[in-house]
Formats: C-alpha cells, sequence, structure tokens
C-alpha cells in the first residue's frame, strides 16, 4: 500500500504522540506550523493530498516557500537515521557517563514544523533524548539543547536551563561571542551546517566547521557539493534547489574550503539565509504580488547581526494606487505568508529594471544600502 501524507499540527506533547502514530501506520508525518496563516495551511493540505509520494520515504519537512507554493522535503527514514549514534555521541554528557540517551531530555525551543526539531522528534522515536519544550513539563531538567543560536541566547540570558551541559546549534551562524558565552557557563557547544535536503553537513567544535562523519565535501566553481549516506530523496510535487550529479548533491550554497575548514558565502540563487529558515526571494516576490494595490516587488535581504540577514522589500505601487505604510504592508503580508517569509523592511517606488524588463534585484539592493531609497514607516 502507498504511503500518504498526514499533515499534523497540535501541542507539542500530543504531536510526539501523533507522529509515533502515523509511523507506525507506514505514512509520512509532516508537521505545520501553528502561526502559519489559513492560505498556508491550505496550499500544503492540498498539496499532500494530490502529489504522490515516491516509496520508500518515511519523513516530510516544510522549507522554504509561501502560501502559494509550499515546498516540501522528502526522505527515507535510513537518511537519518544512519546519523543518530553520531548525534547521540555528540550530546553526550561526559560529566555524566552513566547516563544513557533516553534518561536525557532536550530542549527543543524551535516550532516542530521546522526540519531541526523534526529530526530531534525522529531520534527520539529511535531511543534518543527526550524532547521537553520551552514552558513545558519537565523543560527547566533538560541537559541538552538542539536549536538555533537566538533561541540559545534566550535560554543563557533567561537563565531557563540551568542543568545544560551540551548545546547542538545549527540553523544559522554561531557568533564566537555567544559560544565563548555558554563555554564560561560550562555548556559544551557543538555548531553545525546543514540544510533540510542534506541533513548534516559539517560540525564546529571550536575548530572551524569540518565535514560531518560519513560526510565528503568538495567546492566545485566555488558552489559547495556533498557525497553523504544523509540526503534526502527529493521534494512533493515539484522541483527545488537540489540538485544531484551522481553521488554528489548541492543546494546551491557558496563555500571555500581550506585545510579541511569549511567557510560558507551565502546561496549562489539570491536565497537570504534568516535565522533557522531559507527564504527564496522569487517565491516571496509572487506572493507580494497578490496583495491589493501591489504592482510588482523585489525581496532581498539585509545582513544583519545574530540572524544572518533581514528580509526586506521593495514594492512598486499601482498608478492609482496610495503608497502604504509598513504598517499595513506587514498585516497584509501575515495573511499570506509563513513568519520567517514576513518581509521586516518595507521600502516603496519605481522599480529599478533590466534591458528585459525585469526588476533587477541588485540595483534595489544597492539603492537600499547606499540610502538612496527611504524606509516606510
Amino acid at each position: 500500500m502507498t504511503a500518504r501524507i498526514v499533515v499534523l499540527r497540535g501541542s507539542t506533547d500530543e504531536l510526539v504522540d501523533s507522529i509515533r502514530a502515523v509511523r507506525a501506520h507506514g505514512d509520512v508525518p509532516l508537521v505545520g506550523d501553528d502561526r502559519w496563516p489559513a492560505a498556508q495551511w491550505s496550499a500544503v493540505r492540498e498539496l499532500a493530498d494530490v502529489a504522490p509520494v515516491p516509496d520508500g520515504a518515511a519523513w516530510a519537512a516544510l522549507t522554504s516557500g509561501t502560501s502559494g507554493a509550499p515546498r516540501v522535503v522528502l526522505r527515507t527514514a535510513a537518511s537519518w537515521e544512519r546519523s543518530f549514534a553520531t548525534v547521540s555521541e555528540l550530546l553526550t554528557d561526559r560529566t555524566a557517563t552513566d547516563r544513557t540517551a533516553t534518561e536525557q531530555l532536550i530542549m527543543l525551543p524551535a516550532p516542530p514544523a521546522s526540519s531541526l526539531t523534526l529530526f530531534s522528534l525522529a531520534h527520539a522515536l529511535a531511543d534518543g533524548p527526550r524532547p521537553v519544550f520551552p514552558g513545558g513539563r519537565g523543560a527547566a531538567e533538560a541537559t541538552v539543547f538542539h536549536g538555533t543560536p537566538q533561541a540559545l541566547r534566550s535560554m543563557l540570558d533567561t537563565r531557563a536551563l540551568p542543568r545544560l551541559r551540551t548545546a547542538l546549534v545549527g540553523g544559522s551562524h554561531l557568533d564566537a561571542r555567544l559560544r565563548a558565552d555558554a563555554e564560561s557557563r560550562g555548556v559544551r557547544v557543538v555548531s553545525y551546517y546543514g540544510a533540510a535536503e542534506l541533513s548534516f553537513v559539517a560540525l564546529d567544535e571550536g575548530r572551524g566547521l569540518r565535514a560531518f562523519p560519513g560526510v565528503e565535501i568538495d567546492v566545485r566553481d566555488g558552489e559547495l557539493w556533498v557525497r553523504s549516506p544523509f540526503t534526502a530523496l527529493g521534494y512533493l510535487g515539484g522541483p527545488g534547489p537540489l540538485r544531484t550529479d551522481a553521488a554528489w548533491s548541492s543546494v546551491g550554497d557558496l563555500a571555500t574550503v581550506d585545510d579541511g575548514v569549511l567557510t560558507l558565502r551565502g546561496r549562489g540563487d539570491d536565497a537570504i539565509l534568516t535565522a533557522s529558515a531559507t527564504v527564496i526571494p522569487g517565491e516571496v516576490e509572487t506572493g507580494l504580488r497578490t496583495l491589493p494595490g501591489v504592482a510588482d516587488a523585489v525581496v532581498f535581504g539585509i545582513p544583519t547581526g545574530g540572524v544572518g540577514a533581514l528580509v526586506a522589500a521593495m514594492v512598486e505601487v499601482d498608478a492609482d494606487a496610495p503608497v502604504p505604510s509598513a504598517h499595513r504592508l506587514r498585516a497584509l503580508a501575515a495573511t499570506r505568508f509563513a513568519p520567517a517569509h514576513r518581509p521586516r523592511v518595507w521600502f516603496a517606488g519605481r522599480l529599478p529594471r533590466t534591458a528585459s524588463g525585469k526588476p533587477a534585484r541588485a540595483e534595489v539592493r544597492r539603492r537600499v544600502v547606499a540610502g538612496e531609497v527611504a524606509r516606510l514607516a
């Protein structure tokens, strides 16, 4: 019998049981985000209902996309299970060697819809650390953590995890000052680079990013390629940035490698890396053009400390429409996009265009950085 995609939502404690039940039935869980607008839920459910599920698919995670074009990454059970032993070793409390993985509590602050958290839930179902969530039962007893740098910063500032010993940190760049602060409090920090399509690619235990055990990395014309047992099957219902070349895969990240140390240089497709999400500008632009009064739009990233980049947008309004306020645009965007994909900074004006008439994203970004375009209030 062909597996089907089952879209789940609900409280975090109930969700773990729901995922277990779906997997036991041989189906594929896809966890939604309670912060999504109704249009996002509808689009995801429609895709799950109509798109064929390939043989071997066991897990599904939403990555990037907007309410109009959700992108679901499908992977086999083995593609995550093969990394469980290494992750368990990384999370081991080295000051309490008699403690087994299942006796550990792992704090998961990112939404269960994120592939980062979903991985840890899959690990828990295979006797990994037991998940706890912010404000939930047992949260203060967690000794390990898996989340973004921003969540770790919050946990440290609020002293929400007094027993924390190990932090596995992904989703965006980890600032050296945050690592030093955590280590000064007795927390061992392991950061990593990965992607929903590739899973773990490289680890940094304080000496720079180096290939995750079992992964080979190669840089071709400035673009990172990996040969890995953790790569996903592909996407549900359509293409995405994952490309393959025999046993090698890439999602378009730019990088260099020097003496085995990987340095990331951003995305070659203008994707915006923000907090724990990858935002594809073209997909957000498509959604913005559906907003009342918006004739066209360009989306780009503004580099900022901590989150990687802020999602920004410059809109060109209809000739007979007044220029909307940033507050109005944010309210409209909240009805169309998941939180990570909503522009945080807004500009308005006539868009510069290429010779073929297409909006010139690079020129928009240049004008914004040069202060030639006023930010909407």
